[in-house]
């Protein structure tokens, strides 16, 4: 897999944690359940926990996303993709191991998990950068 892949994938995962905190409110809103303008903005939510924490998940890969993205086009303007492919894919698996861990809970081990995949893609884009400037 390149990294042109990998970031297609990485962007298809936030659409999948998108539909996972967003589909279950469709029945919802169909069947009368609640009103269709009843989900929070600037209102407290009355999702389940883990409803809320597949939001907050997709809200993190939006936020670091652009970092990655960014990274992988410059790769490909300066003509060296090829030097980061083997590693850019394992910032998609943490990323999603973070995504994952975040939607299970809080606990001290899940936080913990959590902030271990986020610093392995921090650490893996920086040697990213590390392979194309040196």
């Amino acid at each position: 897999m390149n990294a042109y892949t990998t970031v297609l994938l990485y962007a298809g995962w936030i659409l999948v944690l998108a539909l996972f905190y967003a589909l279950p409110r469709v029945p919802q809103a169909l069947l009368g359940q609640k009103r269709i303008d009843s989900w929070e903005r600037g209102k407290e939510s009355t999702d389940p926990m883990f409803l809320q924490r597949a939001k907050s998940a997709h809200l993190n890969c939006l936020e670091n996303f652009p970092v990655f993205a960014g990274v992988v086009a410059m790769a490909g303007l300066m003509g060296e993709v090829e030097a980061i492919s083997a590693v850019a894919v394992f910032v998609l698996y943490a990323r999603i191991g973070q995504s994952v861990s975040h939607i299970l809970g809080t606990s001290f081990i899940l936080v913990m998990l959590r902030a271990t995949f986020f610093l392995i893609q921090v650490f893996i884009t920086l040697y990213m950068v590390y392979l194309l400037v040196c």
